[in-house]
């Protein structure tokens, strides 16, 4: 290569043109002072309170969020609570935010933060990368937020930002799309308060460039933003294009034994990895009963036999629409332990309610216990 061609390599203009990025950060720096929402993870230094919001915050709204990060606070107040409880326990003070696996990653990185670092969380996007759970976003808004490290974040509100302001192309998901808006964000974040330039993104996405009837007449940096310029904000960024949810079918076994029912622990993997249930198995839609009492019998290790039905529950969830038939079952010898489960209990129903359990599993077993499932 000859020198001049590795000159012009190696001096590309910013991607955020100084005279460009100085009014965009300090209008939103502005903004963000006066508007922001009062929210409790925003008064405290705690960089793993901090870390619990956002973990809590993926696919979940604040409103649902504020009262479990404060319940689960109080549970386990420090990062060597967290680690030193049993995953059963974290998973119960999980139950209703649903995508459990966050829950499992946040037990395995508080015990590898106990372990590796001494109960202090890393303080750099680079560190917390190599823990569970932690992927590009959450490591940057970590970093950013709890230790002001100028580490970019992109989440869905600071995406369709990003995309209107700098006319971004691309559907969701889309490669090229993905690396400009990260690209976007690294060379905006770099100066003074990053963790708070970082939230002032999120915010101004959550509350004013919305994805529907964005409030463009109170925007702070109206502007600055190409796509209200070029009468573009109501394209960009185009609507994603979700997979229609997958039909799941369990059947369920509600076994009773003088006023308890059998409860089983999943392994810690799946979509109910690490929780409780009435013992289920995954069968097709138009499952006959004998081959449901099969399934069972495979996932209990023992015989059982279906005397009848006592109702079905329906669940939607984000990736699946969830049946769950509750088939009433017996068997010769009642099971402690089980191939397909990490343990088996005979509980009451009040002792069963307060387990690890899915929302889905958990009104399953009230369906049952309304349907007659202690009358033997």
């Amino acid at each position: 290569m000859s020198p001049s061609r590795k000159r012009k390599a190696s001096t590309s203009e910013p991607l955020v043109e100084p005279s460009r990025r100085e009014p965009l950060r300090a209008h939103l720096l502005g903004w963000y002072d006066r508007q922001k929402r009062d929210l409790p993870w925003r008064r405290t230094r705690d960089p793993y309170a901090i870390w619990l919001s956002e973990v809590m915050l993926q696919q979940t709204q604040v409103a649902t969020v504020i009262p479990y990060w404060e319940r689960f606070l109080q549970r386990f107040p420090t990062v060597e609570a967290l680690a030193a409880a049993p995953l059963p326990d974290v998973l119960a003070a999980w139950r209703g935010l649903g995508y459990y696996s966050r829950a499992r990653n946040l037990h395995r990185a508080a015990q590898e933060v106990v372990a590796r670092f001494g109960g202090k969380l890393p303080s750099t996007a680079a560190e917390l990368l190599c823990l569970p759970g932690f992927g590009r976003y959450t490591a940057g808004a970590v970093a950013s937020i709890a230790f002001g490290e100028p580490a970019p974040l992109v989440d869905g509100n600071v995406a369709r930002v990003l995309s209107r302001l700098f006319e971004v192309e691309g559907p969701p998901g889309d490669r090229a799309r993905e690396a400009r808006l990260w690209a976007l964000a690294t060379g905006l974040v770099p100066g003074e308060r990053p963790g708070d330039f970082n939230q002032a993104l999120m915010e101004h996405g959550a509350t004013v460039c919305r994805p529907d009837s964005p409030l463009c007449l109170l925007c702070p940096v109206r502007e600055e933003c190409l796509a209200y310029r070029h009468g573009r904000v109501d394209e960009l960024p185009p609507a994603k294009v979700r997979a229609a949810p997958k039909r799941m079918t369990l059947a369920v076994a509600v076994w009773a034994h003088e006023g308890r029912l059998l409860l089983a622990r999943r392994a810690e993997k799946g979509l109910f990895g690490g929780l409780w249930e009435l013992p289920a198995a995954e069968v097709d839609g138009e499952t006959p009963d004998t081959t449901s009492a099969t399934r069972l019998a495979e996932a209990l290790g023992t015989p059982v036999t279906v005397h009848g039905h006592l109702g079905t529950v329906r669940r939607q969830l984000t990736h699946r629409a969830l049946s769950l038939r509750l088939l009433r079952v017996t068997g010769s010898a009642r099971p402690s332990h089980a191939p397909a489960f990490r343990e088996l209990r005979w509980c009451t129903p009040e002792e069963a309610s307060s387990l690890g359990m899915s929302t889905a599993m958990h009104k399953a077993l009230e369906a049952a216990v309304t349907a007659g499932a202690l009358r033997e």
